[in-house]
């Protein structure tokens, strides 16, 4: 009989985290295609149609919430003069429902006032393939006075981006909410963007892909770093990876599709949403692709280094890169690819490289919420190296990832745990 201390195996924690998997890549990830991974923690709150009615959304916490099929729903925002919030809605429509290519969620956040202080549309795209996807918005405090400066009451308004489109799904759709904050920095911080930056595209890493199992959601995503990494991914299904990235790196993300692929013949104009999301899950780019049972490769384009005055640049996409932390790559293979090829797993592949030396990050005048949200840790390497969740703990990602049977984990484990006793117990 097995003794399980603290209520899980040092090799189990991992899994149950949702960060560590081992199956076989090709024969597709864990979960059904069209299932979503909310956070475990996530509150479950009710919209308000009204503002006066809205709910507070407080720094830090996920939310589980629905969009109906029309209008906005509200949540609210009590915010200071200092500090920076973004605010994110990741929609969930239903599988095995068409929908419009150009329906998808669209946020905003605005003053007490109604007046809005940003907003951001995220759209479904792959031939309306029904799929995660998530928009942002922020109160962003301005170099320039603006009324959004100010402290006090805001709102998170949530809408669907074209109900009333074509096809368009009727039903409500699940979503799940997060809010991060960002305090100011010691001194002025910078003044104008970095400039020029290196635009010109690597080639893609090569080597024998390692077998990496997505995961179902960001809380759920699966750490990678650079390599060269491989799954299945059915039709239907979004798989979630999230890559470490620190100050003053740029991130290269090429994928991969089929090679060989199910047999038959047939072609899906449509077939693979690839999108990249910053720590804040801030849409940053995406790409699609086409697919005739034949291998298909395509890259992210080239993205400038995270850097804390890219804020200060005004295209958006540069904007976006302005915090060290984890990003996202979440992959959708469209529904439509069955009707084909099957709903046997496609192969795909990740082929990531992270370039430039770390630099030192910015001085933050107070603490982030939460603490570790734009930071990289050592801990945070060695998971997307070795494939577990940072935090696992060195001990117990040690026996994770040496292969070791779970009773030769808990004597060796078990021999640790004696040592510490006895040398504490010395005088």
């Amino acid at each position: 009989m097995a003794v399980v201390l603290g209520g899980v195996l040092p090799g189990q924690q991992a899994a149950a985290a949702g960060g560590f998997r081992s199956g076989p890549g090709d024969a597709g990830s864990s979960g059904t295609p069209g299932t979503y991974a909310f956070a475990e923690d996530a509150r479950r709150v009710d919209g308000a149609m009204s503002p006066a009615d809205a709910v507070e959304l407080e720094p830090g916490r996920s939310y589980r919430s629905t969009l109906p099929a029309t209008g906005t729903v509200h949540y609210r925002l009590e915010l200071d003069d200092t500090t920076n919030l973004y605010a994110s809605a990741t929609v969930v429509p239903p599988p095995g429902r068409g929908t419009s290519v150009i329906d998808g969620v669209r946020v905003s956040v605005r003053d007490s006032e109604g007046r809005s202080c940003d907003a951001d549309t995220s759209s479904l795209g792959s031939g309306g393939s029904p799929h995660p996807v998530a928009a942002w918005a922020m109160r962003e405090i301005s170099p320039r006075r603006s009324p959004c400066d100010d402290a006090g009451t805001y709102y998170l308004a949530v809408e669907r981006a074209a109900p009333e489109a074509k096809g368009a799904s009727p039903d409500p759709w699940e979503m799940e909410l997060t809010t991060v904050s960002e305090p100011a920095l010691e001194g002025t911080g910078p003044t104008r963007a970095p400039g020029e930056w290196n635009s010109a595209p690597p080639e893609p890493v090569t080597g024998q892909p390692e077998r990496r199992a997505g995961g179902a959601g960001f809380t759920e995503a699966t750490a990678v770093g650079q390599g060269v990494w491989r799954d299945g991914i059915r039709p239907g299904q979004t798989l979630f990876y999230k890559v470490p990235v620190d100050w003053g790196q740029q991130l290269y993300a090429t994928v991969d599709l089929g090679g060989p692929g199910p047999a038959g013949g047939g072609f899906a104009a449509a077939a693979l949403d690839l999108d990249l999301y910053n720590p804040a899950r801030g849409h940053v780019e995406d790409l699609g692709m086409s697919y005739n049972g034949e291998p298909k490769s395509k890259s992210l384009a080239p993205l400038p280094e995270v850097a804390h005055g890219n804020r200060l640049d005004p295209g958006r996409q540069t904007g976006v890169m302005r915090f060290a932390g984890s990003y996202y790559l979440v992959a959708h293979l469209t529904a439509e690819v069955a009707d084909d090829f099957g709903d046997g797993p496609v192969p795909l592949t990740l082929r990531i490289r992270v370039s430039g030396a770390v630099q030192e990050g910015p001085r933050y005048a107070g603490q982030t919420v939460p603490a570790d949200v734009f930071t990289v840790t050592g801990e945070d390497r060695d998971a997307a190296a070795g494939g577990g969740t940072a935090g696992d703990g060195a001990a117990y990602r040690s026996l994770a990832l040496g292969g070791i049977g779970t009773g030769s984990a808990l004597l060796a484990w078990l021999g640790v745990w004696t040592m510490v006793v006895r040398r504490r117990a010395r005088p």
